[in-house]
This record gives C-alpha cells, structure tokens and sequence, in this order.
C-alpha cells in the first residue's frame, strides 16, 4: 500500500497525469467534484464531454486535462445506492478497474480519484471505501511502473474513514 495515498482538498488541484471525475450519465456539469474540474479545466472540458455524450453506469469516458495539470480525465458514473440489490457494488467496482485499466494503457504515473458515488448517490461510506482499495489494490499487483493513487478526499471524515481503512 505504500503506493497508495490519502489526500484531503480539492482533486483538481493535485498534481498527477489522471485525474478520475465522478460524472453523471450525460457527463453533463454537476456539483461538488465535477464542478470543481470543470472550473479548474475550462470550457474546453465542457465541450469534450459534450462531444462524448452518454457513459453508462460503470464504464468511464476519457478527455484532456485541458488547464488541469493533470493530462487526462477519466469521466465515470458510479453507482446510485438502492439498497444493495441492484449490483451496486459490482458497478462501483468497475468504475475503478477500468479507470486503472485505460491508466495503465497510457502508462500513467499517478491517479487520483475521489470518493466515488459517496454523498448524493448515497452509496454507504465505508462499503463504498472498501470496494476502491479492493480495485485499487488488485490493480497495483498488475501495474508495477504505477507509482502512486491518490484517494482524494474533501472532507475529515472520509479522510479519516480512508487511512482507517487502509491502516487494515
């Protein structure tokens, strides 16, 4: 785990290649996380996405970084909490795999991602946590030239549910 790291602040602002965005199915604007890249990148991310269309649950979308220092973003659609019955966790689940996936066929260095579909998904916290190191972790033992993930982080508690988690 010593590639792994916890940050709290704001993910557009990092300094790595990836920066995985929590998107909606149109990869249209939207609060929190997505707003902040979206600001930070310009118009010009607003125009890609719209050129992309749709991502479904699950998968990811690929643009720029545009003004972000990051060269890449990796659009995803997490996975709404219903319950537990509607393959949540699987869906969340691929949300990181193929976000390591596309990263590591561009052979990036550094990624990071925010909580996926915690807040207004309302995917459980800490299920949600141990469904991205589980990806994470899995994808680092493939990936030996990927020499940091970064779960960014906006406010204490999750941070603090995150390093609770990886201290395990």
């Amino acid at each position: 785990m010593h590639r792994v790291k916890i940050h709290q602040g704001d993910i557009s602002q990092l300094n790595v290649d990836v920066i995985v965005n929590t998107a909606d199915y149109g990869l249209a604007g939207g609060n929190g996380v997505s707003s902040a890249i979206r600001r930070a990148a310009g118009d010009e991310l607003e125009h890609a996405c719209q050129a992309i269309g749709h991502c479904p649950v699950g998968e990811i979308r690929v643009t720029p970084g545009f003004r972000l220092a990051a060269n890449m973003v990796i659009h995803t659609v997490g996975s709404a909490w219903r319950g537990g019955e509607h393959r949540e966790e699987q869906l969340l689940a691929s949300c990181y795999h193929k976000a390591m996936i596309e990263a590591k066929k561009h052979n990036v260095k550094s990624i990071a991602f925010p909580a996926i579909s915690c807040g207004e998904s309302g995917f459980p916290t800490r299920c949600a946590i141990k469904v991205a190191i589980a990806e994470v972790n899995s994808a680092l033992r493939q990936n030996p030239l990927m020499e940091s993930v970064v779960f960014c982080c906006f406010d204490p508690v999750t941070t603090a549910l995150y390093r609770n988690q990886i201290g395990k």
